[in-house]
């Protein structure tokens, strides 16, 4: 039946679909519990490499299954399909050869093979974001600029975003790549573009927001270049555990917002904070993790190097009537060295880590382990078998003058796989650490 079930589910459409479906959605054709369990298979076999590495530095924690620590069933997504409150669209040619076709990549730039299709047929991606993914694409094909592929054979039209909410907020930021162009010209396209959403056909949007950044780099950020509201509200706004929360063009917020709300709770639970400990929300974007918390605790701290998700985290402590936060914006390796090596607060201080896939700057960890007073530390990693790797050896490993790791060391004592990415291979992985 498990046969039937895989070898029964197949794409209409053409090949290109399936191939996109294999490499971004690789396990779409499994029923939802085998899911899981390839998912919690590959996460035992992370904590199986991070014990071989901590024996190797002579610290004991073989557990049952080689082991470093317990591992508890991969937590479920309460949303399986189109689950992804953001997606971003890339423009390249098609399999058709169309340079103007928005969609996911198949292929690699170092093979020189890449082709962009349509997403249509992506499980995990909401319908409105396909709609306006369709209508940007109708909208650059009308146009007579090229679209930018690569930076230095020219171009203009380039990715798009779509973030929503279960508010029924849509927000469009359109990313362009100004090259020669005069301000004239740059105010036409600005025009043009929010005519068609505003008025003509991509009305079916209905968006809440529409951005428009000029980027001559693969990625900008809004002091970069400014995020430029051609249409609608400045924020689109989310409701998670009762809190409403606003949401800028580049903060960072959990893609799943039902698993964001499963997973925060645990978190809640896990850092057993109470009435006078005081939480260090360390990667904090919009504030999420810490303001769902901040009713348990005596004190919230934040830090976020986005000044934006820091502005829009004050307005979320602010509109929700919470008033024992204070977020701090800046690079976390310069902000939280400087916090700590000065704490002489008596309260139980309590840590929570939600890095990108890069993991937590050395300066970060160090910080962390040479502050005798966090006692408790919880690990939020999307994919720990990357650099967040390096991160778990640090917190754990025997004190090291030669890296000033001067601390007493943390010890792994628990690890909770969360499904937030349902259909592919990753979810986040929650590790408690204490000492």
């Amino acid at each position: 039946k498990k046969n039937q079930a895989r070898e029964g589910r197949s794409l209409p459409g053409s090949s290109w679909e399936e191939r996109l479906a294999n490499v971004a959605t690789p396990l779409w054709r499994l029923p939802y519990q085998e899911q899981l369990q390839v998912k919690y298979e590959s996460q035992r076999k992370i904590l199986q490499m991070l014990a071989s590495h901590l024996e190797e530095l002579g610290i004991d924690v073989q557990k049952p299954g080689g082991l470093c620590c317990p591992l508890q069933p991969v937590v479920p997504s309460p949303v399986i399909n189109g689950y992804r409150n953001k997606s971003t669209f890339s423009v390249n040619r098609g399999p058709d050869g169309n340079p103007k076709t928005v969609g996911l990549y198949v292929g690699t730039g170092r093979t020189r093979n890449i082709v962009c299709v349509k997403a249509n047929h992506m499980e995990n991606i909401p319908p409105k974001h396909k709609q306006v993914a369709e209508c940007y694409e109708e909208f650059i094909r009308r146009s007579p600029l090229d679209p930018c592929i690569l930076f230095h054979e020219g171009g203009h039209w380039r990715e798009l975003v779509v973030r929503t909410t279960n508010h029924g907020h849509t927000m469009a930021i359109v990313t362009f790549h100004p090259q020669e162009l005069g301000q004239e010209t740059l105010a036409t396209q600005k025009a043009l573009l929010k005519e068609f959403f505003v008025c003509g056909p991509g009305t079916v949007c209905a968006l809440t927001s529409l951005y428009f950044q000029e980027s001559t780099m693969t990625r900008c950020s809004h002091e970069q270049s400014p995020f430029q509201l051609l249409h609608g509200e400045p924020h689109i706004f989310e409701e998670v555990l009762g809190l409403k929360f606003r949401i800028s063009p580049d903060a960072f917020f959990q893609v799943n917002t039902s698993g964001a709300e499963v997973l925060y709770q645990a978190i809640g639970e896990l850092s057993q904070a109470c009435g006078d400990t005081v939480l260090l929300d360390i990667c904090c974007g919009t504030g999420t993790i810490g303001l769902s918390l901040a009713h348990q605790v005596s004190k919230i701290i934040g830090i976020e190097v986005v000044e934006k998700a820091i502005e829009d985290a004050r307005w979320n402590a602010a509109f929700n009537g919470i008033s024992n936060c204070e977020f701090h914006s800046g690079k976390a390796e310069a902000v939280l060295p400087q916090l700590l090596s000065t704490w002489e607060d008596a309260r139980p201080l309590v840590a929570v880590v939600n890095p990108s896939r890069a993991g937590l700057h050395y300066r970060v960890v160090r910080a962390i382990r040479n502050c005798r007073s966090i006692r408790r530390l919880l690990y939020i990693s999307c994919k720990p078998e990357g650099e967040a790797m390096r991160n778990f050896i640090e917190l754990c490993c025997p004190p090291d003058p030669g890296k000033k790791l001067s601390g007493e060391p943390f010890a792994l004592t628990l690890a909770i796989p969360f499904d937030m990415f349902p259909h592919t291979v990753h979810c986040e992985l929650v590790l408690l650490f204490i000492r």
